[in-house]
């Protein structure tokens, strides 16, 4: 949960859980047997609830998070029940932040517009085959509530929202630690997720025949994403060349960074602009601690959470993002060529069903996804740098900083060429 200030003095953050506000929302989300449904209202009676922070202090800077389990009869049936809330920051600031990049709206409707559109999408196309579907890799939403802000300058009324999800760990989730990232398994697991996702938001923009963007004007447009990166990486970049001053060996890189610091704006516009014909929605934030995975005998499975910057823009974006930031330096260099065959392959098998040849009907290859795979670690790279207090102070992701910033350099990567900037 992040750090919440409280509002009387008492020392004491006031959650909005009580049984009267989850008696209101289990009502709802029972309603004629559909989740969010309208109808008869069941009976629900909360017996018993219990409320905690849903994760470590400061770990969440977009939302307060509560772990919620509630026993409740349901028509007279006892159900247990555990969810997630995510909740607005109570602390003013962080409120303001939120509400101003519209980071809760943005997820919300991912949830209540993206989500359904593409299950129903896959359900269509499916339905006229025996070929099975596949469950998206995401929580469940239980409720979600928005209302923006309003009344008038002398009563003016703070806007509200909240979420509440699924909670996966109590099904056997777990999350990875980011200082030894992720292990190969994991990395398939995730790569994997994210191309079915990947594929079925491609096929629905391919089948309607227009840009998503226009379907779904709320996601992170590209204008304002820039300037929250850009302001990011102003911030961690000063950071970043004081860390690699004291690096005997680093100065080449520094001045490959220093370089690029002039059009850094230029070459994060370039390169979150969605381009066609992959262009689809991307989640934006893929790294290892927005992942929850769950170890099984013949595979593992990987749920994807935190969707508050979720774009229209192209896919390499979210691959090289995880590689680049939560993937350990060998895996990452014995691995690459592997994991990146894992996800087209799983993009082509989840794409064919829904009646897209992505090679035959797009005309992008294997070795097109290479080319935008190289552009978009340089993205992934200022997406770090703007976060990169995360890696400095631990050894271990220290040094798998250094040794992808002498990687990237070694490879040519850290020029305006890649992000074809002039």
């Amino acid at each position: 949960m992040s750090d919440s200030e409280d509002t009387d003095g008492s020392g004491v953050v006031e959650w909005p859980v009580s049984k009267e506000w989850l008696e209101n929302i289990l009502k709802i989300y029972h309603s004629s047997g559909t989740e969010g449904g309208e109808g008869e209202s069941p009976k629900v009676t909360v017996e018993d609830f219990e409320v905690s922070p849903g994760c470590v202090s400061g770990e969440s800077v977009l939302s307060d998070i509560l772990a919620v389990a509630v026993d409740y009869t349901l028509d007279g049936e006892e159900v247990k029940l555990k969810v997630i809330v995510k909740l607005l920051p109570q602390d003013p600031f962080s409120r303001f932040f939120v509400t101003e990049a519209q980071f809760d709206l943005r997820e919300i409707k991912f949830y209540t517009q993206v989500v359904p559109d593409l299950k129903a999408f896959q359900e269509k196309q499916l339905s006229a085959s025996s070929l099975p579907g596949f469950e998206l890799p995401i929580p469940s939403c239980i409720h979600a509530h928005y209302k923006p802000a309003g009344g008038t300058e002398e009563t003016p009324e703070p806007p509200e929202s909240f979420l509440i999800l699924e909670n996966l760990r109590p099904r056997g989730y777990e999350g990875a630690e980011f200082s030894r990232g992720l292990t190969l398994r994991q990395a398939e697991a995730a790569l994997s997720a994210i191309a079915r996702l990947h594929a079925l938001s491609l096929c629905l923009k391919v089948k309607e025949g227009r840009p998503l963007s226009e379907k779904y004007q709320f996601l992170f447009q590209t204008a304002r994403a820039t300037d929250s990166y850009q302001q990011l990486v102003e911030r961690g970049l000063p950071q970043l060349a004081r860390f690699l001053e004291r690096r005997p060996g680093s100065e080449a890189v520094l001045e490959a960074l220093l370089a690029l610091r002039p059009k850094t704006k230029e070459i994060i516009a370039s390169l979150l602009a969605p381009e066609d014909p992959l262009a689809l929605i991307t989640h934006t934030d893929f790294w290892c601690n927005n992942l929850l995975f769950k170890d099984l005998d013949d595979e593992c499975k990987c749920a994807i959470l935190d969707w508050q910057m979720v774009t229209y823009s192209r896919p390499t974006n979210d691959i090289a993002l995880l590689l680049v930031s939560s993937v350990p330096t060998e895996l990452r260099r014995l691995h690459t060529a592997a994991l990146l065959d894992k996800y087209w392959q799983t993009l082509l098998e989840s794409s064919l069903p829904l009646g897209v040849d992505v090679p035959e009907d797009l005309k992008y290859s294997r070795e097109d996804l290479d080319k935008d795979y190289r552009r978009s670690q340089l993205l992934a790279l200022l997406l770090c740098i703007g976060s990169v207090d995360v890696a400095l102070g631990d050894p271990l992701t220290e040094q798998r900083l250094i040794d992808l910033l002498e990687d990237l350099h070694t490879d040519g990567v850290l020029s305006l060429e890649t992000a074809n900037v002039a």
